[in-house]
């Protein structure tokens, strides 16, 4: 499947010629589509948040390859100043979308770098005839549950989340910095 092109700004969503979906916003941080060439980038992101889980398969290079080639475009990167400063990984499985690995870098939260990710994945989730996204955030991650809060998600009460190992092998480790 082609990756579309989009240019979004936090609030509207505009045909771009260029075939990749990208936008600046208000504090001109360039978020656009991942790609695997991304991989060492984002995961130099992940390692360097306290409490971030990382799973030993599903977060490795291949893991992510397989993750992105299945819901090509959908997710994103924030970059500043060379870096990748953000990041999320977002997909669908034809019926709803969902946000994995939401994060910005410590000292560039604060400037609308996650608000212009989560909306750049929901009109990528739109473009794809997707009408609900979730995601789940550890309960004790209280700046991300603040965030979400914030941006007017709603925190679901009457379900429970259940989850069964498929493989053993596909450890997850906390970063503790």
């Amino acid at each position: 499947m082609e990756q579309r092109e989009m240019a979004l700004s936090p609030t509207e969503g505009k045909p771009s010629p260029n075939g990749r979906l990208l936008c600046r916003n208000e504090e001109n941080h360039m978020i656009r589509s991942m790609t695997i060439e991304d991989y060492e980038g984002v995961k130099a992101l992940w390692l360097s948040i306290k409490g971030f889980a990382i799973r030993s398969i599903d977060d490795s290079r291949e893991g992510v390859e397989r993750f992105l080639n299945r819901n090509p475009g959908t997710s994103v990167v924030a970059l500043e100043d060379g870096k990748i400063v953000g990041a999320i990984l977002c997909g669908h499985d034809g019926r709803r979308g969902c946000f994995y690995h939401v994060c910005v870098a410590e000292e560039y939260r604060m400037r609308g770098i996650g608000k212009a990710m989560v909306v750049f994945c929901m009109e990528a989730l739109k473009a794809e005839k997707i009408n609900k996204v979730s995601l789940i955030a550890f309960t004790a991650n209280d700046i991300g549950n603040a965030f979400w809060r914030q941006i007017g998600w709603t925190k679901r009460e009457d379900l429970n989340y259940y989850d069964f190992t498929l493989n053993a092998e596909n450890i997850t480790a906390f970063n503790k910095i």
